[in-house]
C-alpha cells in the first residue's frame, strides 16, 4: 500500500498543478481581454476613467483575478520544484527564482491597477485636483501596469526557457511541450523589450506572443487530463 502511495503521488500533483495552471491563464484571460480590453481605450483618459466608473464592478472583478491566480502562482511553482527536481535540481531552483521575482513585480504592479479606483472615485482628499488631471493620472497608471507586466514578462520569458529544458529532459512529459515553451520565451523576451526599446514596434510582435500561448494551454492540459507518466519519474527520482 505504500508502494502504491507512492506511485500516485507525483501523479496527483501533475494533475493539481495543472489545475492551479488553469486558474492562472483564465485569469490572465479574464483580466487582459474581457476587462482591460474591454474598459481601456487607449489614447483616450476621458473615456477610460468613463468605462472603468461605469462598470466599476468588472474592474474590481479584473484586479482580483490577477491577486487571485498571483496567489496561485505559489503552490503551483513549490509543485513543479517537486516534479522537476528530479530531472535537474539546479535548473529547477532557476524555474522556481525566475517565477517568484515574476510574480512579486506583478503583485507589485497591481497596485497601479487599482489606482484609477482610488483616483476616480471622488474622495474628500482628492478634490483639490481637476477632473482632467484625476482622469490622467488613471489613465498613467494603468500605462505604468502594462510596463510592470511587461517586466513581469522578462522574468517569465527566463522561466520558460528553464522549464522548457527541464520538460524536454524530462522524458515524463512530452518533449514537445518542452520545445513550444522554450519558444514561448523567446516571444515573451522579444514582445518586453520592444516595448522597452521601440514601443512603436511592439503592437506587431503581441500576436506573436498571443499564439506561441499555445505551449502553457498545452502543458496545463496534459498535466490536467494526462498528468505524468509515473513509471518514468520514478526512474528519474532513482537515477537522482
Amino acid at each position: 500500500m505504500a508502494n502504491d502511495n507512492s506511485v500516485k503521488s507525483p501523479q496527483i500533483y501533475a494533475r493539481l498543478a495543472g489545475l492551479l495552471y488553469l486558474i492562472v491563464i483564465l485569469g490572465g484571460l479574464f483580466a487582459e481581454i474581457f476587462v482591460r480590453g474591454r474598459l481601456v481605450v487607449y489614447g483616450d483618459t476621458a473615456v477610460t476613467a468613463h468605462n472603468i466608473m461605469t462598470h466599476e464592478l468588472l474592474y474590481r472583478l479584473g484586479f482580483s483575478a490577477e491577486v487571485f491566480y498571483c496567489a496561485c502562482n505559489i503552490p503551483l511553482i513549490i509543485i513543479f520544484y517537486y516534479l522537476f527536481r528530479v530531472v535537474n535540481k539546479g535548473i529547477t531552483l532557476l524555474v522556481v527564482f525566475f517565477s517568484i521575482v515574476g510574480t512579486a513585480i506583478e503583485s507589485v504592479s497591481l497596485l497601479c491597477h487599482y489606482a484609477p479606483l482610488v483616483l476616480l472615485g471622488g474622495g474628500h482628499n482628492l478634490s483639490v485636483f481637476t477632473t482632467e488631471q484625476l482622469q490622467g493620472w488613471s489613465y498613467l497608471s494603468i500605462q505604468l501596469f502594462e510596463y510592470g507586466f511587461a517586466i513581469t514578462l522578462v522574468f517569465f520569458g527566463f522561466y520558460c526557457f528553464a522549464i522548457g529544458y527541464l520538460i524536454f529532459k524530462s522524458t515524463f512529459l512530452p518533449r514537445i511541450i518542452g520545445v513550444l515553451m522554450a519558444m514561448e520565451g523567446l516571444f515573451y523576451l522579444i514582445n518586453s523589450f520592444a516595448n522597452f526599446l521601440a514601443p512603436e514596434f511592439a503592437p506587431r510582435v503581441f500576436p506573436f506572443l498571443a499564439v506561441s500561448a499555445v505551449a502553457e494551454i498545452s502543458l496545463c492540459l496534459w498535466l490536467l487530463l494526462f498528468g505524468v507518466n509515473v513509471q518514468k519519474w520514478k526512474e528519474k527520482a532513482s537515477a537522482g
